[in-house]
């Protein structure tokens, strides 16, 4: 099979790539995009989902990054308020550590060089009387607070993607890229189906190489240049434990090491910890990234070094893990390699036609594909001007004050909605949560239960809207219902996802 020529062809569907081939398309350019697994599969959905500045790399000096990044949390919060929002952040005070006028230099830079407007500013706390003090250990007794944003970093992908969808984007899911050849005016593509294992060929008078850890192996296998190394592959795992406090804040805990974890209410049931910080050794094609007994246990006893309840293995209910593709700069140690993104485009690389990008963020990935669009403008000639810094993900078409009436509105239209499934569908859609509820008004509507609220109707919205083909595109990346699934439930949603798609054969 073969495919019309298009301006770009996009390889990777983790944020870079598809707030690339979003931003293309809203310009005005045609546009194809090949991811060979689910979208966000790998380092955009393994995040500790986040919109932040990064608070410590102000250490390493990356001054722009940190500017860079504290300017758009509150552009990414406008766009998306179903699945960004605000959150305090608890930073005790480590006597034997950092010193305070050292954090409290590093939160006025916090506070002032990224414009902040509607986010809180930084305060001191006395843990003491401060509820944040209570599941902490008594020596604890001052502290920081300040602001960032939480964020979905799974839906944050696919929504975007949904978008430049709608926009006349080609969005392949499950598409492997195994060849890429510039035939002087423009590339020819090879993609195959993994599932269907056909091939087809694209042509594209630009090829942009998003494809995060794989970017080197796109380089060596895909391009016939093995030779060239550019990322330093980085492993970060997270874990999920049972709920460690009641209150909405979070903590950033400083350790003997020179490193922070963060501690975060995760999912109303549930407390996330991490993440970790070392190079990754094995085969991203072969090996699942997984944490390792090593990362867990750091994570524990790094936390019970703060909690008063020491957190044990035994807590631990989850846990995930992803591999950073930073740029290699020649740092030292894994936590000290640079955060910010690198493009390479050259002359004398097939004529300028091919972008290469290494490292990047979730936070700064709209400015990362505004920057990939100069380029491509220099290359192929200007269409559309920028566009996207004022531009809602589907669903976010509201302010986020009104999410609250917005949920009391959904409740009283669907009345059979549980309170947590509302508000669960209100998280994850905004206002898609109409379209997924069209037509039904009753419980029964709403189909099968596989179990913790998650019903046939959404499932099948998530299949025929989001891409969604198997159970862990369900329960892990378009919603977290799979860290409240028995197995049982999880094999009763797999038969019903074998049987659906074996209807579609």
């Amino acid at each position: 099979m073969t495919a019309d020529l298009k301006d770009i062809f996009v390889i990777g569907g983790g944020i870079n790539g598809v707030g690339i081939a979003r931003d293309a398309i809203g310009r005005g350019y045609s546009v194809t995009l090949a991811e060979m697994n689910d979208l966000a599969s790998a380092t955009s959905s393994a995040s500790t989902k986040l919109i932040h500045g990064g608070l410590r790399y102000l250490e390493y000096y990356e001054f722009r990054l940190v500017r860079e990044a504290l300017k758009e949390r509150e552009v990414v919060w406008a766009n998306a308020p179903h699945i960004v929002w605000p959150l305090r952040f608890v930073l005790p005070h480590h006597k034997d550590l950092r010193p305070a006028w050292l954090i409290r230099l590093g939160l006025f830079l916090y506070d002032h060089i990224g414009g902040r407007k509607e986010l809180p500013a930084t305060a001191d706390i006395d843990m003491t009387k401060d509820e944040v003090g209570k599941p902490l250990k008594p020596l604890f007794t001052k502290g920081f607070e300040y602001s960032d944003c939480w964020v979905n970093d799974a839906r944050f992908v696919v929504l975007a993607a949904m978008d430049a969808r709608d926009r006349g984007a080609n969005i392949l899911v499950r598409e492997k890229v195994i060849s890429a050849t510039y035939e002087g005016t423009s590339w020819k593509v090879v993609t195959k189906n993994q599932i269907s294992g056909e091939e087809t060929v694209h042509h594209a008078r630009m090829v942009i190489n998003a494809s995060g850890p794989w970017v080197d192996h796109i380089i060596g296998d895909a391009l016939g240049k093995p030779d060239d190394k550019n990322v330093r592959l980085v492993q970060g795992s997270h874990m999920i434990v049972k709920k460690m406090f009641d209150h909405k804040r979070c903590y950033i805990f400083q350790n003997k090491d020179g490193r922070i974890i963060f501690s975060i209410p995760y999912e109303e049931d549930f407390t996330l910890i991490g993440t970790t910080d070392h190079d990754f050794k094995g085969d991203l094609d072969k090996d699942k990234v997984a944490a390792t007994e090593e990362e867990l246990l750091y994570l524990c006893n790094a936390a019970s070094e703060y909690f008063a309840k020491p957190v044990t293995r035994d807590d631990v209910v989850w846990s995930y893990s992803g591999v950073r593709p930073l740029y290699d700069d020649g740092a030292s140690a894994a936590q000290e390699a640079t955060r910010d993104y690198v493009l390479r485009q050259s002359k004398e690389e097939c004529d300028n036609s091919i972008i290469h990008i290494f490292g990047g963020k979730i936070t700064t990935a709209r400015m990362l594909a505004e920057s990939v669009l100069k380029k491509i403008e220099m290359k192929l000639g200007p269409k559309g001007k920028k566009w996207t810094k004022v531009a809602r993900l589907p669903g976010g078409d509201f302010n986020a004050s009104a999410f609250d009436d917005l949920l009391a509105r959904l409740k009283s239209e669907h009345g059979y909605l549980s309170d947590r499934l509302a508000y669960r569908l209100m998280r994850l859609y905004g206002t898609k949560a109409w379209d997924l509820l069209e037509g039904i008004t009753d419980t029964d509507g709403l189909g099968q239960c596989f179990g913790a609220d998650l019903y046939e109707a959404e499932v099948r919205y998530l299949i025929e809207n989001e891409w969604a083909m198997t159970a862990e595109d369900i329960l892990f990346r378009r919603t977290k219902c799979g860290l409240h699934f028995t197995s049982d439930q999880t094999a009763a949603l797999e038969a019903y996802l074998k049987a659906y798609w074996a209807g579609k054969a």
